[in-house]
């Protein structure tokens, strides 16, 4: 049994989380506000062309990224997801600590 990808979240006030379920490969946000949990869920359900480097700064290519389609493609859209929703992906923030505590 593998054990399910998660990294905190913020939007305005509110902490929060993105997880991924490997076994029914679905994204999974929990926030208290409705709002940035509606846009952070519409952008993780979609298909996203995103840049991805490769062996130097300038070496590019453009590849489609479905954020459920595995662990790995969520972690490279969760680094668009505060240019496009303003929900900012706490990447050091401990889970546990979101989960117990999921306000500043």
């Amino acid at each position: 049994m593998t054990e399910n990808f998660s990294v905190a979240i913020s939007y305005g006030e509110n902490l929060g989380y993105v997880e991924f379920d490997e076994a029914t490969k679905k994204v999974i946000v929990v926030l208290g506000d409705e709002e940035g949990k509606r846009k952070a869920e519409k952008f993780l359900s979609e298909v996203h062309e995103i840049k991805i480097p490769h062996e130097t700064l300038l070496d590019f290519t453009a590849e489609k990224i479905d954020p459920q389609a595995n662990a790995e493609s969520l972690k490279i859209a969760l680094t668009r997801l505060w240019e496009n929703t303003g929900v900012h992906v706490d990447w050091s923030r401990p889970v546990d600590y979101v989960k117990a505590h999921p306000h500043y």
